[in-house]
């Protein structure tokens, strides 16, 4: 008996499952009944509302799937509790598999009905317009181009019923005419259910637009010694000056005799070849054309001391952030390289990286530095070069910045230099002596 302030024993649900008969197996029929209704479903869509319900159903179908428990997954569970599976047994195959796979193909199916849609045209255009903007073209490819837009043009105008003006001469032109199009095409009410052979029609054209893109010729397509005959690049070369193998070489010289970069420069880009590329590089070191700086610059990337060499002497700006990334680095020859080539190029935005390195441990470091700020001709720099002259222990060092003192010229500056006109160093004394004198 129990009084009346005990509660009834109660039997943990674990223990209720593991001591209770197994739970009911969901019947796998409905399942396979409703999804036969969905693919029936399908087939028999005809708009995107049609085809909504579809996906409706088929997530109400995989949220009862994810639910159920069928036989053969309750036998596994039991065999594994009881550790009496028999190995030699065939498995039962799980309903579960079929239903997922075909749920799968219904959702693509689903899929494959949707659309087409306007977007779809709007990103085609935008693609062949990238490409044709994009691409480096032949000649040949140029026209190609030029035929394939006016052959799509032609087809979305007779589609869409709108006349499209078309005189395109380059590919350029040709990628406005495209321009054009694709906003013509968004602003135009396009159902894909009302429209959908309109929206066809434009993405068939669309790709037909595509493949003939693909099919004309870029410079890519051509062998480089092609390409460069194309370009009328061997054209300098004569009897009198073809003195050096591979024939690029003598038609590198001729060009750089001539002052005449651009064919260089376009070298430069189609050749693939280590020697070659040095060839180049000593060409236009001579003459450092502006052109020149996009194709340098990445080659300074590389940490490549030539190229740094001649962002000194090409003295573009841009090159100064590169240039602040190889100090302090570790490499003493590039570190000098850069700072030599900051001081060639001027700008007052290196003056606090470059006065940093007066502090370098190497004193070849600490004079290139020195000898640059003088170039850059910064006043901010007379105080720490100003330091250098007082307290470095190389004299080399101290006359560098004397030499810079000099270089920056202001009053103040040739006073700091003057003032070691009696230095124990001789080089330092010369430099002093400069200062004083004017």
């Amino acid at each position: 008996m129990s009084n009346g302030d005990e509660e009834p024993d109660e039997e943990p649900a674990e223990a209720a499952e593991e001591g209770g008969e197994a739970p009911e197996p969901d019947d796998p029929e409905p399942f396979a009944e409703r999804l036969d209704e969905a693919a029936d479903a399908v087939e028999r869509a005809e708009t995107e509302d049609d085809l909504d319900r579809v996906e409706a159903t088929l997530d109400e179908i995989e949220a009862d799937l994810e639910d159920a428990v069928f036989a053969v997954e309750i036998e596994d569970e039991e065999e594994d509790a009881e550790d009496e599976e028999d190995e030699d047994d065939e498995e039962e195959e799980n309903p579960r598999d079929e239903f997922e796979d075909r749920l799968s193909d219904l959702r693509a199916d689903v899929e494959d009905q949707r659309g087409p849609y306007r977007e779809d045209v709007i990103g085609a255009l935008e693609d062949a317009v990238s490409t044709i903007e994009g691409s480096e073209w032949t000649k040949e490819g140029e026209a190609s181009v030029v035929t394939a837009v006016e052959k799509y043009v032609e087809r979305a105008g007779e589609t869409l019923e709108e006349t499209f003006a078309y005189d395109a001469e380059t590919p350029a032109d040709a990628a406005m005419t495209l321009g054009t199009v694709k906003e013509t095409v968004g602003e135009t009410p396009l159902d894909p259910d009302d429209d959908a052979d309109t929206i066809d029609a434009l993405l068939v054209a669309a790709e037909n637009l595509s493949s003939d893109l693909e099919d004309a010729q870029v410079w890519s397509d051509l062998a480089v010694r092609e390409q460069l005959t194309r370009e009328g690049f061997y054209d300098v070369i004569n009897p009198e000056n073809l003195k050096d193998f591979p024939p690029e070489w003598s038609a590198i010289k001729a060009y750089e005799k001539a002052g005449e970069f651009e064919p260089i420069l376009s070298a430069m880009d189609k050749m693939d070849s280590e020697f070659m590329e040095d060839n180049i590089l000593d060409a236009i070191e001579h003459e450092a054309p502006d052109a020149a700086y996009d194709q340098v610059h990445a080659l300074a990337q590389r940490r490549n001391k030539k190229p740094v060499r001649i962002l000194g002497r090409i003295a573009d700006e841009r090159a100064c952030e590169t240039l602040h990334d190889f100090l302090g680095g570790g490499d003493v020859e590039l570190e000098q390289t850069s700072l030599r080539a900051l001081g060639a190029i001027g700008s007052e935005e290196s003056t606090e990286p470059v006065a940093q390195r007066l502090a370098a441990d190497d004193p070849t470091i600490r004079s290139s530095a020195a000898r640059a700020l003088g170039m850059i001709g910064d006043t901010r720099a007379i105080d720490p070069l100003g330091d250098v002259l007082a307290d470095d222990d190389d004299d080399s060092v101290r006359a560098s910045a004397a030499w810079a003192l000099n270089q920056i010229g202001t009053e103040r500056a040739l006073e700091t230099a003057a003032a070691y006109a009696g230095d124990r160093s001789y080089l330092v004394q010369v430099e002093a002596e400069k200062a004083a004198s004017v």
